[in-house]
């Protein structure tokens, strides 16, 4: 089974209560060969939410305790990008995915680059959470770019 970030499968989901609708992802839900996964909703998060970024490193380094997850204002959300996390890894291993496909640069879902952390749309190279968690447990984690 195929898992998937649900923005790319079209559903309204980011944080600014929009998606990111990748017409193959799309197709392959409507074709029951792939599920949909939002691990900021299953964190805790609703749509719309403030945006957040990492900062102190990447989602290796949130869950090693060395950087943290946190909303533009300030507020400090590490803790329920974790809980998402590892609700998201259950769901993939109830699911015995084999491929995760995840929206890159989110502070949860990025699997090659995120936001640096100083809400300038500046990326650097690195995990979001979620991708961390998941490549530790063995899954394959790709971006949509890398899908395609």
């Amino acid at each position: 089974m195929i898992l998937v970030s649900s923005c790319l499968a079209g559903l309204e989901v980011r944080y600014n209560g929009t998606h990111s609708l990748d017409n193959k992802i799309s197709k392959l839900v409507r074709e029951n060969k792939a599920v949909t996964i939002c691990p900021e909703l299953l964190g805790g998060f609703s749509t719309p939410r403030e945006p957040a970024e990492i900062i102190g490193g990447d989602g290796d380094d949130v869950l090693d305790g060395k950087a943290k997850v946190v909303e533009k204002s300030g507020n400090d959300v590490t803790e329920l990008y974790i809980k998402g996390a590892y609700a998201a890894l259950e769901k993939a291993e109830k699911l015995n995915a084999t491929i995760v496909v995840l929206k890159e640069n989110s502070p949860s879902c990025g699997s090659s680059m995120i936001y640096n952390g100083e809400f300038k749309e500046k990326k650097i190279a690195g995990n979001g959470v979620t991708s961390a968690l998941f490549r530790r447990h063995g899954l394959q984690v790709l971006s949509e770019e890398e899908f395609k």
